[in-house]
């Protein structure tokens, strides 16, 4: 599965799909949700693929959903049809729910917002040692999404996940390990080499056991989630209607930092 902005690559047993915005360090825009989730299917009803990484082209990762997209004056149009209003905000994220084969992140460069949603739903993440992350919403007026006020905690514990929230922070790869967001910190030249071998000697194991240890690890998680997504909606529309959510917009466009009100 080719396309503009997302590329799926088989190689023998494993996959790799790439984000493919480097000129907008893969910012996730919205037609791109519809081909990640594609892309994840395809993954999961190919039996010769046993294992995916997913990494970033250039310089990025994924800087998070594409603020140039709802950079309109006044905030984003009203949405109207019944479709759009009844989505979940950052259901990206249960496409996961149905791969079963491991995941593996290769976090090239910065994870930020969603960016960093999808690597935390990621089975192993694996850093370049120029990888940055950030829990970036606050600085937009909005709430975490796409599970990452579930995902969070439970990867880097309760106090350090508020931390992040709370100041929309950028933290390195180093200090991403030390806090257990990571696994581990390679070079940047060795990301991909140790992410695919990493997928290869996965895949050489035996699939069944593989994908039943998956569903099994993540499955309360995955109960989980569906729920956790429904309070972020509630909490991220009633974010949307705020000020101060208009001036973080207004502050983006123009290139300062947003003056916050709480209104």
């Amino acid at each position: 599965m080719n396309g503009d902005s997302i590329i799926l690559e088989q190689r023998e047993r494993i996959a790799v799909l790439t984000l493919n915005r480097a000129d907008k360090m893969n910012a996730l825009a919205p037609e791109m949700r519809g081909r990640f989730c594609s892309a994840l299917q395809q993954v999961q009803d190919n039996s010769e693929i046993r294992a995916l990484v997913i990494t970033g082209a250039g310089r990025g990762f994924c800087s998070g959903a594409d603020m140039a997209s709802r950079a309109i004056v006044g905030g984003p149009p009203e949405e109207t049809d019944r479709r759009a209003v009844l989505k979940l905000v950052g259901e990206v994220t249960l496409a996961f729910e149905n791969v079963n084969k491991p995941i593996i992140a290769a976090i090239n460069g910065i994870a930020a917002g969603i960016g960093l949603s999808i690597a935390l739903a990621c089975d192993i993440r694996i850093a370049a040692a120029n990888a940055r992350f950030s829990a970036i919403w606050v600085k937009r007026g909005l709430i975490a999404d796409g599970g990452a006020t579930l995902l969070l905690p439970l990867a880097v514990g309760m106090e350090k996940a508020l931390e992040l929230a709370f100041t929309g922070d950028i933290i390195d790869a180093q200090e991403a390990q030390r806090i257990g967001l990571v696994s581990r910190v390679v070079a940047p030249d060795e990301l991909m080499p140790q992410a695919v071998e990493l997928a290869a000697k996965i895949a050489d194991g035996p699939p069944i056991s593989i994908e039943l240890l998956k569903k099994l690890m993540w499955e309360r998680t995955r109960n989980s989630i569906r729920e956790q997504l429904i309070f972020e909606s509630y909490a991220q529309n009633l974010c949307r209607t705020t000020q101060d959510q208009k001036e973080a917009v207004a502050a983006f466009v123009e290139k300062r930092e947003p003056h916050f009100r709480g209104t």
